[in-house]
């Protein structure tokens, strides 16, 4: 049989980046949570196959295995005697119901008798492959690839936690709690004024200490011990679980190796990293800024140069995955930008993981709107470089799309489908995949270059624009809601380099703008023609044709485009009281948006916006009735709230505004 090849992971109560609420006790319980669902449902479907199973010894045969599985069973009853599958199942039945009480879960009926548990979920696969080749062999393959097939694909996927849970936290307090456990055991390093060379050097040699680097005499602060309970909640969950229940631990911002190192230690301190340099977890840098994007090959190179580091992941199979954030690179320079340079750090990476002769396997943290990576999953898989795929790719996938795309199993299936196939067709085309031209990439890198200019000149350098973006959207009234896990800012400030991508996107989506999935190509390519008259427009729309990259960016920008409304986004630059900052800013926005609109036609030779998917562009003209009204009353609403009414329903028609909308753009956040 084929073997699984498609694994549910979450980092929902593993995701401490940014959200204090996440904790041991909260990771405790939310392992528990998913444990009892699929417990519960191994045991509902292993009393109905009980059931199914009536087949007697005199009518079928049965293996010599199964003979021996059906005798150890507790079931007692005469009822079952004469029937060996049954008394198999109950068997199992008994032994999984005590496996489920000893991880807290209390099965709906109770096992015919005590049985001893299951150390594990293989042991758990073994007694019901027993079953499966005893049906096939005696002449009964159709009953055993019915619920019983189920049952065993279902282990095989999801074990006895039903996902596998991702632990993410932010390297700057991977750095202090390091600080705090360095600075306590060999008083006077001061490890957070050292260099990166000096930190390297001090961690490595931490990892072959074998003495442990935490004290029970040295009283910690809360941030260093909320930590330290989290890496050794992972050690319970592995001897628990097993070694699959939490297998990345995720650095969010990753700027250097001895970020990597740093969580090396912590794993050690916990015994998930033994002294033999043996691994239990992945190590997996997120890079998510356009500088950490940069130098994302160099950090690799160096860390794979270090023989510590090399043996953990030689004691993975000798794979290193590594995750890219799209979302705040996309905030730091524009759509153009982040698209590109997430291109050249895939190409960088293949070059030096196939240096090494390490295995790369990239996590793209992308999804839900454009400005945020999303867009049509099956495009952007092919349009990876050559060797980017490789057989194996993770992809996340947002929260607030997650009911329109897996709520109904047909639906469901069908994007489980486009993912699988995608995947397939990137990695069996590797090797024929040609490298896009010297003369596309020079030509892209001049547009990059062009649009990563405007877009910071427009956010970053322009003033009053903080106040512009605050009093235009609803980014203050979206705190009130109660979505999301972390507040909008990373501090306590208005600025745009504190505030976090989600809340930054989701807010240009409601003014119907959607300013981070298109802001800057229209200037960069009119400005790239003027420098470049011997290539002109021919070139470019060449470029569109044969290069999956350009062509992918172009369609996210066609969609992004027909979503908005300039006419809309004019009501709510009204909402800016200073009307010299309006007209300079949305002028300019409006000016950018209409060139962008006119150059991206002109490369894809089209007369409208999405005339070449005619059914999404049908889809999209179909929400605007029911959508322009939400936005026309939200407007009016805002008004009202910011003139301080005290009325709790206009804060509540804002809120609804808000879902409605959102709902209407669907991949708006």
């Amino acid at each position: 049989e084929l073997p699984p090849f498609m694994k549910m992971g979450s980092w929902i109560g593993g995701d401490r980046d940014g959200n204090p609420f996440v904790t041991a006790e909260v990771m405790r319980g939310t392992l528990a949570l998913q444990s009892a669902r699929v417990m519960n449902f191994y045991l509902d479907e292993l009393h109905v196959l009980g059931s199914e199973l009536s087949l007697a010894a005199h009518l079928a045969d049965v293996s010599d295995e199964l003979r021996a599985l059906a005798q150890r069973s507790p079931d007692t009853s005469p009822h079952r005697a004469g029937e060996p599958y049954r008394l198999a199942v109950s068997g199992i039945y008994a032994r999984l119901a005590t496996t489920a009480h000893a991880l807290g879960v209390e099965a709906r009926r109770h096992p015919v008798g005590v049985a001893a548990a299951y150390g594990t979920a293989l042991e758990f696969k073994a007694d019901l492959d027993v079953l499966h080749r005893s049906l096939v062999s005696n002449n009964s393959k159709v009953i055993a690839r019915g619920r019983l097939r189920v049952i065993r694909r279902a282990v095989d996927c999801f074990g006895f936690y039903l996902a596998s849970l991702d632990i993410r936290q932010n390297s700057a307090v991977h750095e202090r709690t390091i600080a705090e456990l360095i600075d306590a055991a060999m008083p006077g390093t001061s490890y957070l004024a050292l260099g990166e060379d000096a930190r390297i050097a001090l961690l490595t040699g931490e990892l072959r200490n074998t003495r442990p680097l935490t004290s029970p005499f040295v009283k910690y602060s809360d941030e260093t011990r909320g930590e330290l309970a989290l890496f050794r909640e992972a050690a319970v969950a592995h001897a628990r679980f097993g070694a699959r229940v939490i297998p990345h631990c995720i650095i969010s911002m990753c700027k250097g190796v001895s970020d990597m190192l740093e969580v090396a230690i912590l794993l050690k301190e916990v015994g998930l990293v033994d002294s033999a340099g043996r691994s239990s977890i992945h190590v997996v840098p997120l890079f998510e800024t356009i500088e950490d994007l940069q130098a994302s090959s160099a950090i690799m190179d160096r860390l794979f140069s270090l023989h510590d580091y090399r043996r953990l992941v030689d004691s993975r199979g000798g794979v290193q995955e590594v995750m890219l954030g799209y979302s705040d690179s996309n905030k730091d320079g524009g759509f153009v930008t982040s698209g590109w340079e997430l291109y050249k750090a895939e190409i960088g990476l293949i070059d030096v993981f196939e240096r090494h002769h390490i295995r790369l396997r990239l996590f793209h943290g992308r999804g839900g709107s454009v400005g945020r990576g999303g867009g049509p999953s099956y495009d952007a898989i092919l349009a990876q470089p050559g060797g980017a795929v490789d057989g194996q790719i993770r992809i996340t996938e947002q929260g607030e799309i997650i009911s329109s795309k897996y709520s109904n199993a047909e639906v469901g299936r069908n994007n489980l489908e486009i993912l699988a196939a995608a995947t397939l067709e990137a990695s069996l085309l590797a090797p024929k995949h040609s490298a896009p031209s010297d003369a596309y990439l020079e030509a892209m890198e001049q547009l990059s270059a062009l649009a990563f200019k405007a877009y910071r000149n427009l956010v970053y350098e322009t003033d009053g624009f903080v106040d512009y973006f605050w009093e235009s959207t609803v980014i203050t009234e979206i705190a009130t809601l109660n979505i999301g896990s972390r507040p909008a800012s990373r501090k306590k400030t208005r600025a745009i380099e504190d505030l976090r991508a989600i809340p930054w996107v989701f807010s240009w989506a409601q003014c119907r703008l959607m300013l981070p999935g298109w802001y800057g190509f229209g200037s960069a390519v009119e400005t790239w023609l003027v420098d470049h008259p011997d290539k002109g427009m021919p070139f470019l729309r060449q470029m569109h044709r044969e290069w999956p990259f350009f062509r992918m960016l172009a369609s996210n920008m066609d969609m992004v485009l027909a979503k908005s409304s300039i006419a809309i986004a004019s009501r709510y630059a009204e909402l800016v009281r200073d009307e010299k900052l309006r007209e300079t800013i949305f002028g300019r926005i409006r000016r950018e948006w209409h060139s962008c609109i006119e150059t991206l036609l002109d490369i894809t030779g089209q007369d409208r916006l999405l005339q070449g998917n005619p059914l999404l562009e049908r889809s999209i003209r179909n929400r605007f009735p029911y959508l322009d009204p939400l936005n026309h009353v939200q407007v009016e609403l805002l008004k009202a709230h910011r003139s301080h009414s005290p009325d709790e329903q206009v804060l509540r028609g804002i809120q609804l505004t808000i879902n409605g909308i959102s709902a209407g753009l669907r991949n708006s956040g």
